[in-house]
């Protein structure tokens, strides 16, 4: 837990330089200053409502005992196993298998599932996969997660940020070649940030899973499920903000070559053979 609260610390302070340094860069101790605000405005945000954006951003529904019974009961099985308040449900129709969690604490935590996943795996596989979920809940992995989905969609802005520097003044506006490297530099930043996320995550949330549900095996055949389909069918909200893949329990992104380099989730083949190991 600790260990969770000190990289979301870093992570915000590192926002905070990396937007100071830029402001500096493109409009003088006055860009400084106004780039510094905006960053604590955006730690903010991220820390508040980054789960209620994420939720909103997948057209995400919420459920209940009535309107899903099956799959809320689950959750709720699930969740007392886990020794965890009962999260807030949710069902996302896209037609990619995958899942996620979010929430800056267990108290506020909430878990979604799409209608693919739902579809494609069976009743024990889908078990394993909110098991996962919820051990990315107890281990307090949701706060970093969906704050670094948040900043790091931020950061490609920065240089759009520049433009408020570039026009105007001509002693203040910003040399071509200044304005190319930012624009270069955004996007693998975000990507940076990404990789920030530990990989080891997934493999703590698999054990952790593998626990809630009793059945390490459900959990292997499922991310083989998943794996399998998942890049075989696009999910267009993910691509478009490809800083939120870090959040699934497969990486939905279909993009390989060097964008693969980046990936923040370990191959599925090793956390099968893992989990089958506990079994």
């Amino acid at each position: 837990m600790f260990g969770n609260w000190l990289k979301t610390s870093i992570l915000m302070a590192g926002i905070v330089v990396l937007f100071g340094m830029v402001g500096a860069a493109l409009g003088g101790a006055g860009g400084m200053l106004i780039a510094l605000g905006l960053a604590a405005a955006m730690n903010a945000y991220a820390y508040w409502f980054s789960d209620t954006a994420v939720l909103k951003m997948y057209n995400a529904q919420e459920v209940d005992e009535h309107s899903a019974p099956g799959f809320y009961g689950m959750i709720r099985e699930l969740s007392q196993n886990a020794g965890l308040p009962m999260p807030r449900v949710y069902i996302i129709d896209e037609a990619q298998p995958n899942a996620f969690a979010t929430g800056r604490n267990p108290e506020h935590a909430a878990v979604a599932a799409t209608t693919g996943i739902m579809s494609l795996l069976s009743e024990r596989e889908l078990r394993g996969v909110m098991a996962h979920e919820l051990a990315h809940v107890r281990h307090r992995d949701t706060l970093i997660s969906t704050i670094s989905a948040t900043v790091a969609g931020a950061i490609s802005s920065i240089a759009q940020f520049g433009m408020l520097f570039s026009g105007g003044d001509r002693e203040r506006s910003v040399h071509p070649a200044v304005a190319i490297l930012i624009m270069i530099l955004a996007p693998i930043a975000a990507m940076l940030i990404q990789m920030a996320i530990s990989r080891s995550r997934e493999f703590e949330a698999d054990r952790g899973g593998a626990e809630i549900c009793g059945d390490p095996k459900a959990l292997a055949a499922a991310l083989e499920k998943i794996h399998n389909y998942a890049h075989r069918i696009p999910m267009e909200t993910a691509e478009q903000h490809p800083e939120t893949a870090q959040m699934m329990i497969i990486n939905p992104l279909s993009a390989q070559g060097i964008q693969s380099l980046f990936s923040t989730h370990p191959r599925t083949e090793e956390r099968v053979v893992r989990l089958l190991a506990l079994a």
